[in-house]
């Protein structure tokens, strides 16, 4: 008869003293605790493998991994060799994964993501992106293998964000990170992308325009205007006179160099990879935006250069020249006006529209031109080179002159492009 084995019980194990050299405890079924001289008790098994040699697995550590723990190790190994498969090779290819997953956390193939995407956006959306995964995601999930990341781990990342009642950043935080996931499931280190599961989990985001106020108000403006410019810096109420003459986007004002702008031949042309939509164009030469200045304008940007001009930007930051300003002079002047909340930069770009086609009478495509939307038609870019750039030099005067006649309280005549 076989020599039966007595199970071993933590007992045992507990009091198992280490030896000169090392001996065996055996529980049965091949599962056995090796007693090191140094003390240490690791767990093993013999397996047979299917070319008949023996090999041994490791379980790890007594008491770290329990007496109930190995043996279900143990029920593991043994229900593998019953499927065909080698309980050492599994082992070998589990620990493999393990170490690969270790290696690919979220915070390392974040920042892969975020600098293989880096050169398609602008500098402060590259900035922007990786602040929000730094400000909020890496702190909590950064060094977890994106292997182990599910959707209530996402969801509970997300939602302390929303907590703080930031439910727009947690929209745009979940959106980086979708595309952290996507970005791994391409390189075949996940299947899964957990994100779009939480749709109905989150908060809505509040979608609405940019404050902006009507047509009707802007006498009352530019009387509010006029007001405060006094207290202004020479440079804020020039920008606050651009921005309300010639309504690019606040950020393509402020981050312009001087190298765009030709004072003697009274050229601004705003290259592709500075506009909104210009890094995702199929051909990005279509869309260096051409910006029509009024005379006024131009007047404007010849005073600013004696006060800039030396520099890079037409509007450097205070403390660091070498970088351009931020939008928070145009809300702190129109903050002083009375304006917080009910106009914005982005907002004179709806004014000048309600203006330029209620009160001037121009078509909807040659404003949204000069507004740099982006064209409808398969044509459109090529129909904007070649026939709305007089018609809008054109309407950015009259734009210009109607807001001049508004300011001084005479009598508005409409001034519509005339054809030839």
């Amino acid at each position: 008869m076989p020599k039966l084995i007595a199970p071993l019980t933590d007992i045992q194990l507990r009091n198992a003293k280490p030896a000169e050299k090392s001996y065996k405890l055996s529980d049965g079924g091949g599962l056995y605790v090796e007693v090191m001289p140094g003390g240490s008790k690791f767990w093993r098994m013999k397996v047979r493998q299917a070319n008949g040699k023996e090999t041994r697995l490791t379980f790890g550590c007594y008491p770290e991994v329990t007496l109930a723990a190995a043996r279900a190790e143990r029920s593991k190994a043994k229900q593998q060799q019953s499927a065909g498969v080698d309980p050492a090779q599994h082992k070998r290819i589990e620990k493999l994964q393990k170490k690969v997953a270790a290696v690919n956390t979220f915070e390392v193939l974040a920042r892969e993501w975020h600098a293989n995407k880096a050169e398609t956006w602008k500098e402060n959306t590259a900035k922007e992106a990786m602040a929000r995964l730094e400000n909020d995601v890496f702190p909590r999930i950064g060094n977890r293998p994106m292997a182990e990341l599910d959707a209530p781990i996402m969801l509970d990342v997300l939602r302390q964000i929303e907590r703080r009642g930031a439910v727009d950043m947690a929209a745009r935080v979940a959106a980086h990170c979708s595309s952290v996931f996507r970005f791994a499931i391409a390189k075949g280190i996940v299947k899964y992308n957990p994100i779009p599961d939480l749709r109905g989990a989150l908060k809505p985001r509040v979608k609405g325009h940019h404050a902006a106020i009507g047509t009707d108000e802007l006498p009352e403006f530019l009387a509010a205007l006029a007001r405060v410019e006094g207290g202004m810096f020479l440079p804020t109420r020039i920008m606050m006179r651009l921005m309300l003459l010639v309504f690019v986007r606040t950020s393509e004002l402020i981050e312009t160099p001087w190298s765009e702008i030709d004072l003697e031949s009274e050229t601004w042309v705003i290259p592709w990879h500075r506009m909104k939509m210009g890094r995702k164009a199929v051909n990005p030469r279509k869309l260096n935006h051409h910006v029509h200045l009024p005379r006024q304008g131009w007047a404007l940007l010849r005073e600013l250069h004696k006060l800039t001009g030396h520099g890079v930007y037409l509007f450097p930051n205070r403390t660091d020249h070498e970088k351009p300003a931020s939008n928070g002079a145009i809300l702190m002047a129109l903050r002083r006006m009375g304006y917080q909340g009910r106009h914005t930069g982005h907002g004179f770009r709806s004014l000048a529209m309600g203006v330029i086609k209620a009160r001037l009478g121009y078509r909807h495509e040659v404003v949204n031109r000069q507004l740099a939307h982006g064209s409808d038609d398969e044509y459109g870019e090529a129909y904007d080179r070649e026939q709305f750039q007089e018609e809008r030099r054109v309407m950015m005067q009259a734009y210009a002159d109607y807001i001049d006649m508004v300011e001084s309280g005479d009598n508005v005549i409409p001034v519509t492009f005339k054809r030839a």
